[in-house]
């Protein structure tokens, strides 16, 4: 009976002391936001600080930074143990502080840590705590693992205490950081860790960790249980195995790619409503400069690239002083030789500074793009580096003005594949470190989602400010690492740490060294439209004129290069002619177009010669024979049928309305006329449902005579226009003969259109 009252009294006892602490919290007044100091340790003015810094800013934290400028000795945090100069930078400024009871104290990380709420909240969630101190907590244990089962069992949450974020009222983070007395490149966690593992100190501290990610979110280990919370004024993390929403936001470990990617949002970057909100943010104004800014070009032709000659001709075309831009250009292709020899002699004077390397020097992409980057490194006048692959085809002329104005250490444009999700960056890394599709790639290649990206990787085209290689970047050899292609040795070289001696060490012979943080950030805009990566794959350069062939593998720069300006006026604004009774007359081919046809099949060189004997056709007879190549035996026919579906069938649908062509032909062919070989051709028909007859050189220039006859209605078109096609029924209404050319060459391209 006594042990039931026993037992009653207790229940009633602790169901009343848990209300309690339930309802304490609530029972206090709230914390002013004036009572919290934030404290971050940052020797230098790195790109995650200034992030950092940005979102604090936006929350209207009162921040106190230690250690500025201050040699950074406390190891390489991010690999190994290390970040003991943060406790002592800590110790030094809670001196002065030990004795404000009332002030919150925040100390956090700063390189790889957003704010995603405001002083408000998580004082809130502190004083809901009911803790003194509260850490951070993660699911990992770091760096003692031996020291997990000392760790109090928790029911649900994170169980380990992770250094980079502590909340505690000043008297008592006082009382933690005083009892440092370790060295600058011993561990903090580890520090911290054995204090909270004192079961009497912890009571007597009345610590604790945040285990359900109230207030901090780590990511290491934790990257699959957040999501981003798009709101309409700003954009949340929200831990979706607690469902909270924390406010410090920690990539700690090798999570600091995917804290980028966060930081693309959070707290106001961009969002559904507004779009990129900080993307004018510390912009120049170029036409406030007395010049523009001194560029080195580097350009890179590392493989057989289509369209080169477009390529070249479009660095000529940016809006951008040519006195003010010096060039160098690697070609490690024998095939580009001619290429470069006429770019060369067309333009050496135009740039300040015109330097080619050719493949003659024999070096690797890596060793090629160091010597690109160290011409600006070297040079004090150096501004900016413009690098530029030779399959990037920049269709936007103020692309270098655009990547200035926003002001970043890196840089690139958004190039994409036409067609393709293939574009020059990645928006995130697999494990290994190579590509991993991030949840926004599609959008961002699409332009779903528009604005300043900061990005893991990319390739091809981006800008580099000078002061950037002569400082962070300053160490040379960055597109050279084992294993990886150049671009992924730089990306990885700007991302992370880089080693260097320490200065005026007593003793050289035992100098260590000191990991310096780099951790540069590389954009990506897709505020504009800039360009397009042409496909390099499947380029033949056996061909003379190899371009022709390029039709299914880029058919934008195909058409660009190769179809008429005023082809498509055909369809906008009616512009054909029709000389005779149903021969329609239209644009089709550039002059570049005919003029490389007729190379490639004076090139091959085996012409017909006219003869009625003709072993390429069935029956191996021709009544009325021309003196002729046909595509098929320049291996062209699969490109020349793929051209008459896309470019001739719909001018057949337009002015033979109702008819539907198959797009079919079997005789595709180039006829020359020459007054010693065949000057013409005899009345006759085209075994043909409609001819295409297209003029490949100029009358009058070229050649002098020629022409079509179509006797039925006794009309002639005696001056064909270069890259203008006829089209005309081939059987029964349309007899016609070739007029005689009297003088030069005259070349057409023939088919024999659904025969």
């Amino acid at each position: 009976m006594e042990y039931r009252k026993l037992l009653v009294l207790f229940c009633f006892s602790w169901t009343h002391f848990i209300s309690n602490v339930q309802t304490s919290g609530s029972n206090q007044q709230p914390i002013l936001a004036e009572k919290l100091l934030v404290l971050t340790v940052a020797t230098q003015e790195t790109d995650g600080y200034l992030r950092f810094m940005q979102s604090a800013n936006y929350f209207n934290y009162s921040v106190m930074v230690l250690g500025m400028g201050e040699e950074w000795r406390g190891g390489d945090v991010g690999r190994s143990i290390g970040g003991g100069q943060k406790v002592r930078l800590l110790k030094q400024a809670m001196e002065g502080l030990a004795n404000e009871e009332d002030l919150v104290v925040l100390s956090v990380d700063s390189y790889d840590l957003i704010f995603a709420g405001g002083p408000d909240e998580i004082l809130r969630k502190f004083q809901e705590s009911n803790h003194k101190v509260l850490f951070s907590a993660e699911g990992l244990i770091w760096p003692d693992k031996r020291l997990q089962d000392k760790y109090p069992p928790v029911r649900s949450g994170k169980r380990y205490l992770n250094s980079g974020g502590v909340i505690g009222y000043a008297p008592y983070v006082n009382k933690i950081v005083e009892q440092w007395n370790l060295h600058d490149n011993d561990d903090d966690q580890l520090f911290y860790t054995k204090i909270y593992l004192d079961h009497q100190q912890r009571a007597s501290l009345n610590m604790s960790l945040d285990h359900k990610c109230q207030i901090f979110q780590n990511l290491n280990g934790a990257i699959d249980e957040v999501l981003l919370k798009f709101g309409t004024e700003r954009v949340r993390v929200r831990n979706t195995v607690f469902d909270t929403l924390p406010v410090v936001v920690h990539g700690n470990a090798n999570t600091k790619i995917y804290l980028n990617y966060l930081g693309n949002y959070i707290p106001n970057a961009w969002n559904y409503e507004r779009g990129c909100s900080v993307c004018n943010h510390n912009m120049v104004d170029l036409s406030q400069l007395e010049k523009y800014p001194s560029v080195l070009v580097g350009v890179f032709i590392q493989q057989p690239t289509p369209f080169l000659s477009e390529f070249l001709q479009r660095l000529l075309t940016l809006d951008y002083p040519k006195d003010q831009l010096k060039l160098f250009i690697h070609n490690n292709e024998v095939y580009h030789e001619r290429h470069m020899q006429k770019f060369w002699e067309e333009n050496k004077d135009i740039f300040s500074s015109f330097k080619v390397v050719g493949p003659e020097e024999n070096l690797s992409q890596g060793e090629a793009r160091n010597m690109g980057m160290d011409l600006c490194r070297q040079d004090p006048s150096c501004d900016y580096y413009f690098s530029i692959d030779a399959d990037v085809m920049l269709t936007n002329k103020q692309t270098l003005k655009i990547l200035m104005e926003q002001n970043r250490k890196i840089i690139a444009p958004l190039v994409t594949r036409h067609g393709k999700l293939w574009s020059n960056f990645w928006g995130a890394l697999s494990l290994d470190g190579y590509y991993a599709r991030s949840e926004d790639y599609i959008d961002i290649v699409q332009s779903k989602r528009v604005g300043l990206w900061n990005i893991p990787y990319m390739a091809h085209i981006y800008l580099v400010k000078g002061e950037v290689l002569r400082n962070e970047l300053q160490e040379r050899n960055h597109f050279v690492l084992e294993k990886l292609d150049p671009d992924m040795a730089l990306s990885r070289h700007a991302r992370e740490l880089t080693n260097h001696r320490e200065k005026d060490s007593p003793n050289p012979e035992s100098f260590h060294m000191l990991r310096v943080p780099k951790g540069i950030f590389m954009f990506i805009t897709n505020r504009h439209e800039f360009g397009r990566l042409i496909s390099t794959a499947n380029f033949n350069t056996s061909h003379y004129n190899s371009d022709l062939w390029q039709i299914f593998e880029n058919p934008v720069d195909w058409k660009e290069k190769y179809i008429h300006t005023n082809y498509t006026h055909i369809f906008t604004e009616n512009y054909l002619e029709q000389p005779c009774p149903d021969v329609f007359w239209f644009p089709v081919f550039t002059e570049r177009a005919c003029d490389e046809l007729v190379e490639e099949m004076e090139h091959f060189g085996s012409w017909s010669g006219g003869q009625h004997q003709d072993k390429r056709i069935t029956g191996g007879y021709e009544t009325v024979p021309t003196d002729d190549i046909h595509m098929k035996q320049i291996g062209y026919e699969k490109e020349w049928l793929h051209f008459i579906r896309e470019f001739i069938s719909p001018v057949t649908l337009k002015v033979f309305s109702g008819y539907y062509t198959k797009g079919y032909a079997v005789m595709n062919f180039v006829v020359k006329y020459t007054p010693g070989r065949q000057a013409y051709l005899r009345p006759h028909h085209d075994s043909s449902t409609f001819t295409i007859n297209v003029a490949l050189n100029n009358k009058g220039t070229d050649f002098q005579g020629g022409g079509c006859r179509f006797h039925r209605y006794n009309c002639s078109i005696e001056s064909p226009r270069k890259g203008w096609s006829f089209m005309h029924p081939g059987r029964l209404t349309h007899l016609h003969e070739g007029l005689p050319t009297t003088n030069g060459t005259r070349y057409i391209a023939v088919s024999f259109i659904d025969p």
